[in-house]
């Protein structure tokens, strides 16, 4: 029974509505051919009344095949129970633990970036490694400036997207897809950099598993892809006592052996195996910037508090600002106080014993503490993966709302969390770490140029965004970004100029080729919405005379009023004066708007919003469709589907081919009837006027 709107009810009521779904279908009776009406019990409803429409229940998104329940047990072992969208608020993180999730990429670097350092150095001789000190001094420095700067980033920008959305908004799109391009580079290189780096140090202490270590570097980077799929509450969680562990252990060595050498005590690391042999290179300007740029992968990380600003409980951007400033402060102190203790102990670099190796070792001796610094060292060089986890799919989902990346990364998985972004990110940092066999120096000098391009663009845009607004600064937040602007683009020409030939060129390629696959992208996102746009104007029909025998029921699934869906709502008249759209969604605002949409171009059908709490667009849908069936005794469904079809065959890949799960999930289902109705668009434009065919 459709209900009709009353007299005095509002805007939201012009339409009919569909029949009270949860509440009543008609069964099988004792003997054949009967039929009765049941009410369902509450637990059994697949759909509750909500204003406006209705929301499925957990009933509703229940797989319906033996194979499909095995699954969704399995997978709710290894991944956890869905969430429902409500419950997102709750999924933010605390300080404590976005310091462990935001912080790890930066805090680890401090235990490769001292050795990169010397391993250029020794290039010019022992004599020369003094350098490493004032070296990592500079650095240090660069690493305040650029918190501070990014402070200014995350109180003008809370709602997140770092560079990418500073540089889009104040110096243009292709600024814009330039630092997203180089972020999301840098986040693989990233995963794969510091995976690397944990392998290497536990092949520092077990030399056995050396042989071992790609096998041990793919292993690492899915159980850590796995911890992320379960959501980021969880993997901060996961992941908050292995951080915390290494900030006590690093900050225990430290203070050990500053304590040790005040005593006047003698602190020697003595001649690891493998040493690298000493060069003669004289010291000059080119081999001081080299050292530097290469120690300037220390920074890496540190813009991840902008992008991840809404993952934090409120208030956002204050909490965001705190955990920064943490974060700088003990990078600087673990970072300046390992070059320090090297250099006290004369420690040169080797190919198979890593710098905090050698200083544990030289401060504690080779004991319990040992082995504690180096586990807790392997373990945090290994969760440094897990910033980039938790940034790569948060700025590739605000880039796919831009339209400038496949719409699949905006969608969020049973946890939460940005599912496809993570993926991606685990199998393509997979890829290079068995390219480049799990090899942290032959991995480092592609590494660190993406990120300070980033920089750059993100201090830039905040100087034009102060410039822009005069009011809501007093001169220091523009100085500020200013020098930032200025530091961290003259590190990004050193860094291109000292390690393009060893690797950087490939960095720069594939930014290169993102901006140009982003920039293809957004063109077939906009000619397809140019292509389905409708006008505000009523389209009614009249209806057909001609009737299929019996009663046909039409349901017409909807994502957008477009010309697709008008054409099967065309072609539904044809079938049936019964018609409803479908349109299924787990955001209630967006669905107002798309219901105030409707009414203006097809008012004469009535649109049914069913609100998906857990996300599933198919599952819902389905549930309905046996509603409608199981409310009455005779006739069929028919279930016309708008089909998009693209040009091009690499174009399918942006979509979400929903219409096909839809076609394929219906195949068998009795009294049913499922038309897929194309469209197929052309973008030329001749004389002016766009040209359609389908």
């Amino acid at each position: 029974m459709d209900r009709r709107p009353q007299a005095g009810e509002g805007s939201r009521s012009t339409q009919p509505l569909a029949p009270d779904l949860e509440l009543r279908e008609i069964r099988k009776g004792s003997k054949p051919g009967s039929r009765y009406v049941r009410l369902a019990p509450r637990r059994e409803r697949p759909f509750e009344r909500v204003e406006g429409g209705y929301r499925a229940t957990d009933v509703a998104t229940r797989p319906r095949s033996r194979t499909g329940r095995a699954f969704r047990a399995v997978r709710r072992v290894i991944i956890g129970a869905p969430l429902a969208t409500s419950q997102l608020i709750e999924e933010r993180l605390t300080k404590v633990k976005a310091l462990a999730v935001f912080s790890s990429d930066n805090l680890s670097s401090s235990a490769y970036a001292t050795e990169e350092i010397l391993r250029v150095l020794i290039i010019a001789g022992t004599g020369a490694l003094f350098l490493s000190v004032p070296l990592s001094l500079a650095i240090s420095l660069l690493v305040i400036v650029v918190a501070m700067s990014y402070t200014q980033t995350v109180q003008a920008y809370p709602n997140g997207g770092g560079a990418y959305i500073v540089a889009k908004d104040n110096l243009g799109t292709m600024p814009g897809l330039t630092a997203g391009a180089s972020l999301l580079v840098d986040y693989i290189l990233t995963v794969a950099v510091s995976i690397a780096a944990g392998v290497a140090a536990i092949t520092s202490a077990v030399p056995e598993l050396l042989d071992y270590r790609v096998e041990l570097s793919v292993g690492f980077v899915a159980l850590i892809t796995l911890a992320n799929l379960r959501g980021i509450r969880e993997s901060g969680t996961i992941f908050a006592v292995p951080a915390y562990f290494f900030v006590v252990a690093m900050t225990a060595l430290i203070l050990t052996g500053f304590a040790r050498i005040a005593l006047g005590q003698h602190l020697a690391a003595g001649t690891p195996p493998d040493a690298i042999e000493p060069g003669t290179q004289a010291i000059g300007l080119f081999l001081i910037l080299r050292a530097y740029s290469s120690g300037s992968a220390a920074l890496t990380g540190i813009e991840a508090m902008s992008n991840g600003v809404p993952a934090l409980k409120p208030p956002e951007a204050k909490n965001a600002v705190i955990t920064l400033a943490w974060m700088a402060g003990l990078l600087a102190f673990f970072f300046l106080g390992l070059s320090i203790l090297a250099h006290q102990m004369n420690v040169v670099p080797s190919e198979t014993r890593t710098v905090v190796s050698q200083v544990a070792e030289g401060v504690f001796g080779k004991n319990i503490a040992f082995y504690l610094v180096q586990i807790a060292t392997a373990t945090i060089l290994i969760l440094a993966a897990n910033t980039s986890f938790a940034d790569f799919p948060r700025l590739s989902s605000v880039m796919a709302s831009d339209r400038f990346m496949p719409r699949q990364f905006t969608f969020r998985g049973d946890r939460l969390a940005f599912s496809t972004g993570i993926l991606v990110l685990g199998i393509a940092s997979i890829g290079l770490l068995i390219l480049f066999r799990a090899e942290t120096h032959a991995l480092i000098p592609l590494y660190a140029f993406g990120v300070f391009v980033g920089f750059t663009l993100s201090q830039t845009g905040m100087v034009i965004h102060w410039r822009r607004h005069p009011a809501r600064h007093n001169g220091l937040r523009l100085l500020m970004n200013g020098f930032g602007a200025v530091a961290t683009g003259v590190v990004a020409v050193v860094i291109l100029m000292t390690k393009f030939i060893d690797g950087a060129w490939l960095s720069v390629g594939a930014i290169l080729l993102l901006v140009f696959i982003f920039t293809r992208i957004h063109r077939h996102y906009a000619s397809v919405a140019e292509q389905l746009q409708v006008e505000p104007s009523p389209t009614v029909k009249p209806p057909s005379p001609k009737r299929p025998a019996g009663h046909c029921r039409a349901v017409v699934p909807v994502a957008d009023v477009d010309r697709s869906v008008l054409r099967a709502i065309e072609y539904a008249r044809t079938m049936s004066d019964d018609i409803s759209a479908v349109h299924v969604t787990d955001d209630a605002e967006a669905s107002e708007a798309l219901r105030s949409r409707w009414q203006a171009v097809v008012p004469d059908v009535p649109l049914v919003l069913v609100e998906s709490p857990y996300r599933s667009l198919v599952a819902p849908l389905l549930a309905y469709i046996d509603a409608l069936d199981g409310a009455r005794e005779d006739g069929y469904v028919a279930v016309i589907i708008p089909s998009f079809v693209p040009q091009h065959f690499w174009e399918g890949l942006l979509h979400n081919q929903l219409s096909s799960q839809l076609k394929k999930a219906l195949s068998r289902r009795p009294r049913t009837i499922t038309v897929l109705v194309p469209y197929e668009a052309s973008a030329q434009t001749i004389n002016g006027t766009r040209q359609e065919r389908a």
